[in-house]
């Protein structure tokens, strides 16, 4: 697939503020955009290339003025996953804050007719799949029947609705992102560096892991390239397993691996319904975004850790 002209100059974000929303906005900046970003709080940015714009969800309330000029959308608003226990109010908060969040913005859409929004692009997870052992996952395979899978259907399903507003849709399924700033990994890497580290469970199940910098060229290259839609699976090619992402951590920190591994029965008296986040195994392929000509920079486990801690 050959690089198009850039689609548009102005992106609206939401979820700025998270671990992949700062990186893109900074990114999306040094590449000549200029980013509106939705806060609960309107925010003075010293870059002249960001303009904040409030929102309350719970009151329906958005800035209108958040659109202006705007011709693409990206997505990542949501309540962190492993942020607090999965109590009923919990799921209810995490579900609202990714499917209401979309709505509000399709209805100002709707109220403002002269918009210039032609893209949504949203994130999603590969919670949708579940625990399915070695079973290679492709972005037509069946869902579970967990709650993350229906977590990502029902946060899929909004992101789509824009198709009825003539707007392209993609939604991105990510997996284990990698990043030395925070998510899962930075826990992981502090304990393996005190040589405490340990596998999960039995350690077989699958991760399907992407590094950060992937991410970020992948939220781009759907951007500038219009033919892009529908869903991906936001996964590096080669999926690894918990116990060979552990083993390689060590490695690279030169640490011993002298801790037995954690039973699976601990993790989900400690965590409840959220340790399927460690121990489910979920072998995605990332085929249908390579199809599109796409080109991770990080293939392999070794490579992307190496690249995180050594360089």
């Amino acid at each position: 697939m050959e690089k198009t002209e850039k689609m548009s100059k102005i992106i609206l974000i939401t979820g700025a503020g998270g671990l992949i929303g700062k990186v893109l906005t900074e990114t999306l900046i040094q590449r000549g955009y200029k980013v509106h970003i939705l806060s609960r709080s309107k925010t003075q940015y010293p870059n002249k290339n960001v303009n904040s714009f409030q929102w309350n969800l719970s009151k329906e309330q958005i800035d209108p003025a958040c659109i202006k000029g705007v011709d693409a959308i990206i997505h990542l608003a949501g309540e962190g996953i492993a942020n607090q226990r999965w109590t009923k109010r919990r799921k209810k908060k995490l579900l609202e804050s990714r499917t209401k969040s979309i709505k509000l913005i399709y209805s100002l859409l709707e109220k403002y007719v002269t918009h210039r929004v032609k893209t949504v692009i949203s994130a999603s997870g590969t919670g949708y799949y579940g625990n399915r052992s070695n079973e290679i996952l492709t972005e037509e395979s069946p869902p579970s029947d967990t709650f993350l899978a229906q977590l990502c259907i029902r946060w899929e399903n909004a992101v789509q609705e824009g198709s009825k507003l003539h707007i392209r849709t993609v939604n991105m399924r990510t997996g284990f992102v990698l990043s030395n700033q925070g998510g899962a990994l930075a826990p992981m890497a502090k304990i393996t560096k005190l040589g405490l580290g340990s596998t999960l469970g039995d350690g077989a199940q699958w991760v399907s892991w992407i590094h950060m910098e992937d991410v970020i060229q992948m939220y781009i290259f759907a951007l500038e390239h219009p033919s892009i839609h529908g869903i991906y699976n936001m996964v590096a090619p080669h999926p690894t397993t918990n116990k060979i992402m552990t083993t390689t951590l060590a490695q690279l920190f030169k640490k011993l691996l002298w801790l037995p591994a954690i039973p699976a029965w601990v993790l989900k008296l400690v965590l409840g319904e959220m340790s399927v986040l460690a121990l489910d195994s979920a072998r995605v392929s990332s085929d249908k975004i390579l199809s599109t000509g796409f080109k991770f920079k990080f293939s392999t486990i070794d490579s992307a850790l190496r690249n995180i801690y050594l360089r």
